[in-house]
């Protein structure tokens, strides 16, 4: 079966080093960046493709000849690369973070005859999968709390963070008005709000803030109180609350000595360099996903815990690791024909499956990422 990969970046390139190992999948992978390309130079299992993923048609003419699409671009280029890759006819896994609603494009899938799986990465991704596992397994759903970071293992002054996604993205999350379910009701309130410390193993006390990351689990849940809480090293929100009421992640352009500048521009052409998670840089994703409800009549929390490191072996960041390889197993539970749901799928639907939430925890933890389950009675 032959695979093309759009994106040769930080989460793409483990990617296509992860399909084409074992000779499963004949791999291309398309980038317009030759730097990026680059780094498959010297492997003879996977081809490179340089073209401009940004113009839809040259998309669709891209993905003609391939049996499976991997979409890790960035999340403002995602839904319409989506969308031309659906109407292309292919199925599709995408990890691309966009802002517009996945589901907009579910009924041009099921005229294509697409299976199309979105956000499955790690959080939206497992976050979901686990979510809806649970949830088809208890007669009935309360509570689902996810805590979820990308941090670099090393703090350093002034920011202790690195992007170890799409930066662009990232600044996403500090702009965009925070969704949750709080007693069945949908609550918004500005990112970064409701802060508090939390401690983990093996790294201490984070703190945590709302963040825009229920996602379409807020249509497909049925659960009267849901929230997603991004997490940070203790200090990192104050620092961000500052720029961001400041104005500098505003995007109407302000004049400077004669020249219109937008804010964002000259935040992030500062501020990118320093968040660069170099090659060799050591990360970790630390996420807890805790939900709770009944099940024949007792009240029963269920908590999966991830703690996941840079791979000294393969030299692949953790959440290039944990988000790539959560997709690349998605695509292998297609291929394999486990899961032929035609559509738009959201991640919580595959949790629905339990051969399918088993197939994927047991290709995760064969590449060392290890969700540990606790179950209680409360």
């Amino acid at each position: 079966m032959k695979v093309i990969v759009l994106g040769a970046g930080l989460v793409g390139a483990p990617m296509a080093f992860d399909l084409a190992k074992n000779g499963e999948f004949e791999v291309s992978v398309a980038d317009k960046d030759m730097k990026s390309l680059k780094k498959f130079e010297f492997s003879k299992d996977i081809s490179t493709i340089q073209s401009n993923l940004a113009d839809t048609e040259v998309v669709k003419d891209l993905v003609k000849d391939f049996d499976f699409v991997l979409s890790a671009i960035p999340g403002f280029m995602g839904f319409q690369t989506l969308q031309a890759v659906i109407e292309a006819g292919k199925n599709v896994i995408d990890i691309a973070f966009f802002p517009e609603n996945l589901f907009d494009l579910d009924q041009l899938a099921k005229e294509k005859g697409v299976i199309a799986i979105s956000d499955i990465g790690v959080a939206p991704g497992m976050s979901n999968v686990l979510i809806g596992y649970v949830d088809h397994l208890l007669d009935r759903t309360d509570k689902a709390v996810t805590y979820v970071g990308g941090l670099p293992k090393i703090r350093q002054w002034p920011w202790e963070y690195k992007a170890v996604f799409s930066p662009i993205d990232v600044i996403e999350e500090y702009t965009r008005p925070a969704r949750y379910i709080e007693n069945g009701k949908m609550i918004t309130k500005p990112a970064l709000s409701d802060p508090e410390l939390l401690n983990f193993p093996n790294i201490g006390t984070l703190e945590a803030f709302n963040s825009d990351g229920l996602r379409s689990l807020a249509e497909t849940i049925n659960c009267p109180n849901m929230i997603e809480k991004t997490l940070r090293y203790q200090g990192h929100i104050e620092k961000i609350r500052v720029m961001r009421d400041t104005g500098l992640f505003d995007t109407k352009p302000v004049e400077i000595n004669g020249a219109l500048i937008r804010p964002i521009d000259f935040t992030t052409k500062l501020l990118f360099p320093k968040w660069k998670l170099e090659e060799g840089e050591e990360d970790v994703t630390v996420m807890q996903v805790i939900i709770e409800g009944e099940k024949g009549g007792k009240n029963i929390r269920y908590t999966y815990d991830l703690y996941d490191s840079y791979d000294q072996v393969t030299k692949v960041h953790s959440m290039a690791r944990t988000t790539g390889y959560t997709a690349t197993m998605a695509l292998r539970m297609v291929a394999s024909g486990l899961y032929h749901h035609k559509g738009v799928s959201a991640p919580e639907f595959i949790g629905k499956q339990p051969e399918c939430v088993k197939f994927l925890l047991k290709g995760l933890q064969e590449r060392g990422i290890v969700y540990k389950e606790s179950i209680e009675t409360i």
